[in-house]
Parts: structure tokens; C-alpha cells; sequence
């Protein structure tokens, strides 16, 4: 009962203390609202990504469709082919449908099904096709919006994805028949280094955050503990005056719940208009498991009591008056050192995480958490230590340096979010650096060359060739390597369980077919025989369909349809042969390859187009004439665009969550310092006074209050890269991986100087409504 009272006259004292009372009660409020407001985003995390893939499996087709084949066509069937684009590095999903039948399965948020020439579009994309942004765009996809897809067939409320009508997609056009939709295959887990990875993570974004909280539950402590003086002098004793203190950090804390509830709700509601890296969310998504919520709500208010009463065992309350044992005790290092040293060292034992063995996160976690919290405790220490031996130098400095040597535990405190922070990304950064190329794929294809790979199914030969020449029209367009591809079969009858002889035809102008083989003289006309590299095997099996002066078979459909018609051509008795070469996709192609004169493509009962088109960069929106171009060919035409290096998608993903986490970690860093140094500068109005009555230099004060932010931040940066450093080394020998990249500290450090910046530049005219005679003034 007596702790009961104890803090609820703390609580008291909190909400009746006057203006000054409130004034620290709102700022602790504040900050502590701006960590559980984050927290409660991060306890969203797992809800948001469950809902997102629980939609994006809902509109996937249904695993019978999927994994059975042949199924039956019906009432409610559906054909459909993927018309998936790009506009302007944003990916545009959707596909071509055909209903089979009256009663056609429905995707999710489609209340109509779309009729041919027909558009059911997302509200993004309905709302870029209508700006001028979308012009291009729309030149591709031309259809009427007749619908909109509701949010719950949608990932994200910025996607665009649509569904077209179509009346002329068949089977053999590429369609494929879905019976329904609804996927229930379980998402692929994360391998044990992504998951050391994702653990990482989410200790170097959620440890600034606790550090933040209780650095802000002591916000207003040097007018507190002067007031528990007088408390002191009624006659309380030392236990029952550090149970008053919690009992008001108790009460802040609490505000600072509510506060960061509202903060949360608030802007939940606007979390749908947000875009990030392309990135959105629903408001709906972002509802925090109710344990994680129940968890916070029970942690901060305990954090803020404990805080506060390990923070009062270094304050002797006195009835006369307040001492700090850190004017007359050194901060000691013995019960520093070993925390982050401990934490290194269960890391180590934890022992190196392979590729195919389950990994147990706990001790990854408990040992990054001692050792950006060790990180943490020791910043104190060093910058006592550090500030002790400074003397002389500019009237700023010494006023900073000597404000730092009375009291350098508050800025510790604000400056200790940002040690840990670094540190983490630092330790990430080399993780990243040192894992990047076991997720990276070199994919042997050549951009010099070509940067856009297009081919289609659905293009007769006439077509086909009418395809290619449209792309060498196109703007932007410098180079078309393209070709014709169909199979050529020997023709006759084969034994019973031997395979038909088959190669593969290519026909094209001279230009691409030099591109495609070591071809030295072509004239229009010619055919070649083109061996594979290094095969014989392969080009022994070629050379029985590519007899040379021997006709081949060019409808390979004639041994499989008694009713196809046959369309046979004699392969020149004197076409050379030839070695393939790799094309701008770094494939080989061998086979018969025939000019334009030799074999015309309009004769090719079946044929695809494959074209690789070389552009010029600097013409505006290149991409997206090209884009266009297939679209009106086939708007079922496959557009890729050529990379040299392609990333696991898991990493990507990976990736993108550390960027978003980064991006809130470091607004609430920037808050922290900025409130901080608010309540510092608070709590020195009557010094402030003093010195401009004497005649101190505004200029002067402005410099030292920044001297006195940027000391213990560089103390704190040194600490951090060498934590971070020491860290990352660990986690890149448990990965057993290479450090490879031990100068990555350099961006986090640029990113360190400038939120000193900042945050002194933010607090500027808060120093000069202080710096006046007139805060002597007391009541």
C-alpha cells in the first residue's frame, strides 16, 4: 500500500504542478508517445504482411488449375494470359481474360466480369490513366474502365493492376484455363540467413526506440529533483522520495501511452495516401497483434518506474538542496565494459549458421541487444572522460565544454538513440555488403547491346516479320536484333520409340543473324547451318534434320494433326556451317538460321518472334514507346528488360523492410535529439538570462549550444563505428561470409552530422526567445 500511495502523490505532483509541471509532463508525454506510436507501427508488422499475401493469394489461381492438368472447360472456366508491364519503373500487373461460359469465376473485388475491349482497373491505375502522367500509358492500354477492383482484390491501395475482356483469346493463343482462384500453397520460408538477417533488423530498429523511451521519462529531472528537496525538507525519507519521482514518470508515461495511441490512430488514416519506394499499405492493415499491444502497454509504464529509480540511486535529494554523485564520483567503467564484451561472446557461441540448419533467433537477438546496449552504457563513461581533459579554445567552446564537465548525463542520454542506431546500421550494412552477392545472379546478359528482350507466342509468321519491322520504327529504337523462331522436323516416318529428328529455324536479315552467329559473309538468300559450342553430341543430332540439300519439315504440327498441311523447304546444298555465338541474352541459338530471301516468314504456319532492341537512352521515354510498340503487336507481348545482375526476391524484400524502418528510426532520432535539446534548453532559461544581462553575444550562446550537441554526438559516432565494426564482424563470421567492405561507417556518419545540424538549427529560435533579460523575472 505504501508504494501505492507513494506513486500516486508522484501522479499528483505531475498533473498539479503549474505551467513548469506541465510543461515537462508534455514534453515526457511527447517523446514517450513518438516510441510507443513506432512500436505500435512495428507490432503491425506481422498483421500487415499476413493481409497482403492473404489477398495476393486470393486473386492467384486456384491450385487445381495450377497443378492438374487438362481441366475440363465449363460454365464458370475462365481463360486468361498475363499483360503485366512497366511505366516508368512501376510495375503494372493485370491480365487478358475470356469467360468459357455465363457464369465465369469472379477475381476478388471484381463485382462484373469485363466484357471484350473492357477494363476493370485498381483506383490508382484508373486515376493515373486519367492524368497527363498517364498519356503513354494509356496508349497501351486503351480499353474502357468499366469497374473498379475493391480493396480486397488489391496488395497495396497504390497497386496498379487491372483485368481486360477479352473476345478472341483462345488456348492456342496462350491462354490458359483457370477453374477458380484462391491459392493455397504456403508461402516459401526464409532461409536461416535471412532469417540472422530479419532478426538483425529488427534489433537495430526497435533498440533506439526503448533507448528513446527511457531517455524521455527523464526528461525535466533537474527541476524535479529540486522540488523533491523540498519534499525532504517535510520529512520524507529517501525511499519514499524516489517512490514520488516514479510515481511521476509514471504518470507521464502514461500520458505518453494515450499520446502515442492517438499519434498511431491518427496517422493510420493517413497511411493510405503514403508512398514510399513504391510501397503502400491499407489503414486496416497496419492493427497491432493484441498481445504485442497488451505487451507495450504494460512495458512502458514499468520501463519509466525502473528508469527513474536507478536514475535516483545517483541523486542525493537533500532537505537543503541537491547533490549529483557526477560532480564528486567518476562514472565507473568495470560494470560497463563486459556487457557489450558478453554480447559479443554469445554471439560466438552461438556458432555459424549454415544454409540448410534451423536457426534459434533468440541468442542472435540477446547477443546484438548487449551489445548496442553495452554500446549505450558505455557513452556516458567516455564522455566524461573525454570532456574532463578539455581546457582553453573559443568563449563557445568553453561555455559548451564547461556545461558538459557540470552535467554531461543529459546529453548522453539524447545522443545515446543515435549511438545505437548507427552502430546497428553500421553492423547491417556489412552484413548486406558481405551476404549481397550469395543473393546476386550474374545473368551473362549484355545491356551494351540490347536492353529490351521481347518474344510472343501469338504472332503468326507474317505478323511476326510485320512485328519486327515495327520496332525498327519505333522512336528511340537504334538496333533490332530480330527473328522469326519456329521448329524445322526431318520430314517422314520415324520408328516406334525413336524421336523425330528436330532442330530449331530462325529466319532474320544478315545483321541479326551475324549477331547470333560467328557468320563472316551473309547476302540475302543464304541459310546456315549454326553447331552449338563445344556439343558435338547436339550437332550431330542437328545434322540429321539439317541435311543439307534434303528437304525439312516446317509445320511440326503435320505428325501430330492429319489435317495439318504440310510446308516443306530444301536446306541449300551449299549453306555453310557455322559456330553459334552468344546473343544480348547471353544464350546461344543454333539450328538452321535462313534470310528473309531464303525462307519468307509469311509461309510459317506457326511461328513466335523474338526481338532484342538495342535504344538510345537520352530519348525521353524510350522504354515506354517500346512498351507500347508490343502492346499494339500483342497485348499479350512479353517485355523484359535486360540486367546483368538480378537479386533474390526474399532479399529484396528483406531490403525494402530495413529501408522503411530506417526512414521511422531516424525521424524518431531526430525527434528525440530535437526534444531534448528543447527540454535542455528549458531547463537553463534563468543561465541564459544571466549571460545576456551581463552582455553575452547571442552569436556566442548560438555556438555553444551547438559545441554542446556535437561533442558528445562525435564521442557517440566513434563509439558506434567501432561497436558497429566489432559487431558486423561477428555476424559476418557467423554467416561465414568475408568482410568485404570495412568503410560503409562513412554515409552513417554523414548521416550523424547531419541530424546535429538539424536539430541545433531547429532549436535556434527557441535560444533566442530565452536569450532576454526578462526570464530573470520570478514568481
Amino acid at each position: 500500500m505504501t508504494w501505492l500511495r507513494d506513486l500516486g502523490l508522484g501522479m499528483r505532483f505531475a498533473a498539479a504542478g503549474g505551467r513548469e509541471g506541465w510543461a515537462r509532463t508534455a514534453l515526457t508525454a511527447v517523446g514517450v508517445g513518438l516510441g510507443v506510436a513506432l512500436l505500435l507501427v512495428a507490432s503491425s508488422v506481422p498483421h500487415l504482411l499476413e493481409q497482403r499475401s492473404a489477398r495476393d493469394q486470393a486473386r492467384e489461381e486456384s491450385s487445381v488449375s495450377r497443378y492438374e492438368k487438362g481441366v475440363p472447360k465449363s460454365d464458370s472456366t475462365v481463360l486468361r494470359v498475363s499483360a503485366s508491364t512497366e511505366y516508368r519503373g512501376r510495375t503494372v500487373e493485370g491480365f487478358l481474360m475470356r469467360a468459357e461460359g455465363s457464369r465465369p469465376a469472379l477475381p476478388p473485388g471484381v463485382t462484373a466480369f469485363p466484357g471484350p475491349r473492357e477494363m476493370a482497373a485498381s483506383p490508382a491505375l484508373r486515376e493515373l490513366l486519367a492524368s497527363p502522367e498517364g498519356a503513354l500509358l494509356k496508349e497501351r492500354l486503351p480499353y474502357r474502365i468499366t469497374s473498379t477492383i475493391a480493396d480486397e482484390g488489391l496488395r497495396s491501395p497504390h497497386e496498379l493492376y487491372f483485368y481486360v475482356g477479352s473476345d478472341s483469346l483462345t488456348p492456342a493463343a496462350g491462354g490458359h484455363r483457370l477453374a477458380g482462384y484462391g491459392d493455397d500453397t504456403p508461402d516459401e520460408p526464409l532461409t536461416p540467413v535471412l532469417v540472422v538477417l530479419v532478426v538483425m533488423i529488427c534489433v537495430v530498429l526497435l533498440a533506439p526506440v526503448a533507448i528513446f523511451i527511457a531517455t524521455a521519462v527523464r526528461f525535466g529531472g533537474d527541476r524535479r529533483d529540486r522540488r523533491l528537496a523540498a519534499l525532504r525538507l517535510i520529512g520524507t525519507d529517501i525511499r519514499t522520495t524516489r517512490r514520488i519521482a516514479a510515481g511521476e514518470a509514471l504518470f507521464g508515461s502514461l500520458l505518453g501511452l494515450l499520446a502515442g495511441l492517438a499519434f498511431f490512430l491518427v496517422g493510420r488514416r493517413f497511411v493510405g495516401h503514403l508512398t514510399v519506394w513504391n510501397h503502400s499499405a491499407f489503414p486496416s492493415d497496419l492493427t497491432p497483434a493484441a498481445w504485442l499491444a497488451a505487451l507495450i502497454a504494460v512495458a512502458v509504464p514499468l520501463a519509466a518506474v525502473l528508469v527513474t529509480l536507478v536514475a535516483m540511486r545517483s541523486v542525493v535529494v537533500e532537505p537543503l538542496g541537491v547533490v549529483r554523485s557526477a560532480g564528486s564520483r567518476r562514472r565507473r567503467l568495470w560494470w560497463r565494459l563486459p556487457i557489450p564484451v558478453l554480447g559479443l561472446a554469445v554471439l560466438g557461441l552461438t556458432g555459424r549458421v549454415d544454409e540448410f540448419t534451423p536457426v534459434d533467433p533468440y541468442p542472435i537477438a540477446a547477443g546484438a541487444v548487449l551489445v548496442l546496449f553495452g554500446l549505450a552504457l558505455l557513452l556516458p563513461w567516455l564522455v566524461e572522460a573525454c570532456v574532463n581533459h578539455l581546457r582553453g579554445g573559443p568563449l563557445p567552446w568553453q561555455l559548451a565544454i564547461r556545461r558538459l564537465q557540470l552535467n554531461s548525463g543529459a546529453a548522453s542520454r539524447a545522443v545515446s538513440g543515435i549511438t545505437v542506431a548507427v552502430a546497428g546500421a553500421v553492423a547491417l550494412q556489412m552484413l548486406f555488403a558481405a551476404m549481397g552477392d550469395e543473393f546476386k545472379q550474374i545473368t551473362g546478359q549484355d545491356p551494351k547491346r540490347a536492353q529490351f528482350h521481347t518474344y510472343s507466342e501469338t504472332v503468326s509468321g507474317d505478323a511476326a516479320a510485320r512485328a519486327i519491322e515495327a520496332f525498327r520504327s519505333t522512336r528511340g529504337v537504334e538496333a533490332v536484333i530480330g527473328t522469326v523462331e519456329t521448329y524445322a522436323t526431318r520430314p517422314g516416318k520415324v520408328k516406334e520409340g525413336e524421336v523425330m529428328p528436330t532442330t530449331s529455324l530462325s529466319v532474320g536479315d544478315c545483321a541479326t543473324l551475324k549477331e547470333l552467329a560467328e557468320i563472316d559473309s551473309c547476302k540475302e538468300g543464304d541459310a546456315f547451318v549454326v553447331h552449338p559450342r563445344n556439343n558435338k553430341e547436339m550437332s550431330d543430332w542437328m545434322d540429321e534434320t539439317a541435311r543439307k540439300g534434303k528437304e525439312v519439315e516446317l509445320n511440326s504440327a503435320v505428325e501430330l494433326d492429319p489435317g495439318a498441311r504440310s510446308v516443306r523447304w530444301t536446306l541449300p546444298a551449299d549453306a555453310p556451317t557455322v559456330t553459334a555465338a552468344p546473343d544480348p541474352l547471353g544464350e546461344e541459338h543454333w539450328g538452321i538460321m535462313a534470310t528473309v530471301g531464303a525462307v519468307d516468314p509469311r509461309t510459317l504456319p506457326s511461328a513466335q518472334t523474338v526481338v532484342q532492341i538495342k535504344v538510345d537512352e537520352s530519348v525521353a521515354d524510350v522504354a515506354e514507346h517500346v512498351r507500347n510498340t508490343a502492346a499494339r503487336i500483342d497485348p499479350a507481348m512479353h517485355v523484359a528488360t535486360l540486367t546483368s545482375v538480378t537479386r533474390d526476391r526474399q532479399y529484396e524484400s528483406v531490403q525494402t523492410g530495413l529501408r522503411f524502418g530506417a526512414v521511422a528510426t531516424l525521424m524518431l532520432i531526430a525527434a528525440s535529439m530535437l526534444i531534448s535539446q528543447l527540454e535542455q534548453l528549458r531547463e537553463r532559461k534563468r543561465l541564459l538570462s544571466v549571460l545576456v544581462a551581463f552582455g553575452t553575444r547571442r552569436a556566442t550562446l548560438g555556438w555553444s549550444v551547438l559545441w554542446q550537441t556535437a561533442v558528445p554526438v562525435v564521442i557517440g559516432l566513434l563509439v558506434a563505428i567501432a561497436g558497429g565494426l566489432g559487431l558486423g564482424a561477428v555476424m559476418t563470421w557467423m554467416l561465414a561470409k568475408t568482410v568485404t567492405r570495412w568503410w560503409l561507417f562513412l554515409p552513417m556518419a554523414g548521416a550523424g552530422g547531419a541530424l546535429v545540424l538539424a536539430v541545433t538549427l531547429l532549436s535556434l529560435p527557441l535560444l533566442w526567445r530565452m536569450m532576454r533579460p526578462d526570464g530573470l523575472r520570478t514568481e
